[in-house]
């Protein structure tokens, strides 16, 4: 996996209408989607004289009045397009911040695996697409070479999510573990978490002299979702909130389960260029504000995710 891409943990781990997830267990949040380059406004935020923090600013960003996010915004219920416009628990969040900073944050679509180069190269000022704080993407370290690839980038961490088990319902081919994949077709988003878990698992199965998993990647989860609907793979890994809300909603609720336990729950963080501290830690302050005024609280009710929520928002707190 390289760094410019690393859950959504490789080189999001990351579905459409506003309603109840259904979830068993401990809801924990850990991945994409809808390939255009559309922006997308994420709230109209609120005038620099009426947001308390505008001040901590950088001012160049301040007088734009905005700031371009880049996202992959096909990744119900964290983010997608209705009506035209990037909706979800990342938006919803943006708006909150916006309002506190005031600034309006600009949602503009890619894929998932080219979100970090889009930032680092200039094309965006933030990252925020379910993806998730690793060592590995703090340090610009491609996961599969351990080669140095880039620059890195700094996090402010904002939720909390693990990877899921998502299969046919029904479970026909009886999956329960990362175990029962092995000699298996899995399809998943290129460039997440998910293919790392994937790949690490491969190695066990070797290790272990079962056969490799027939692993199939694809540019967005939709593509994925597809292929184990008809049956030519047996599960997609996937953010716990995704796979869930895919669960729920797919085919009226008949299309997919959830099975076995999270993985490797982690932080989902919102992806700043390294250097841009002052940006970086405008957008820390402002989560905190949005924490402890009760904002936050109220996004995550709305989304029935309230289990993946943080109490503070910690810089580069993933592993």
């Amino acid at each position: 996996m390289t760094a410019s891409s690393t859950r959504r943990t490789t080189a999001r781990t990351r579905t459409a209408a506003v309603g109840a997830i259904a979830v068993a267990g401990a809801l924990i949040l850990t991945g994409c989607g809808d390939q255009t380059d559309k922006g997308n406004d994420a709230g109209t935020g609120s005038s620099a004289g009426a947001a308390p923090l505008a001040g901590k600013l950088p001012a160049d960003i301040k007088k734009a009045g905005v700031i371009k996010v880049g996202s992959d915004i096909a990744y119900p219920p964290v983010e997608y397009m209705q009506g035209g416009k990037a909706v979800g628990i990342d938006p919803d969040i943006a708006e909150a911040l916006g309002k506190q900073l005031g600034v309006r944050f600009d949602f503009q679509n890619g894929k998932f695996d080219q979100l970090i180069v889009g930032l680092q190269s200039g094309r965006a000022k933030a990252i925020m697409s379910a993806m998730n704080d690793t060592k590995d993407r703090q340090n610009g370290i491609d996961s599969d070479s351990g080669k140095k690839v880039g620059n890195g980038v700094d996090f402010v961490d904002y939720f909390t999510a693990g990877t899921s088990i998502l299969v046919q319902k029904g479970n026909p081919k009886g999956i329960t573990t990362l175990d029962d994949l092995c000699g298996k077709v899995v399809a998943l988003q290129r460039g997440t978490t998910s293919e790392g878990i994937a790949k690490a698992q491969n190695t066990k199965c070797k290790k272990d002299g079962k056969q490799a998993i027939d692993l199939q990647t694809f540019d967005t989860d939709p593509e994925a979702l597809l292929r184990l609907k008809q049956g030519a793979s047996v599960a997609d890994l996937n953010d716990f909130p995704v796979a869930a809300y895919n669960a729920k909603t797919s085919g009226g609720g008949k299309d997919f389960e959830v099975v076995g336990e999270q993985i490797e729950a982690g932080p989902y963080g919102i992806a700043i260029s390294k250097g841009d501290t002052q940006l970086r830690d405008a957008i820390q302050a402002a989560m905190d504000a949005i924490i402890k005024n009760g904002e936050y609280k109220k996004i995550l009710e709305k989304w029935n995710v309230t289990q993946g929520g943080v109490t503070e928002a910690k810089i580069n707190g993933g592993s």
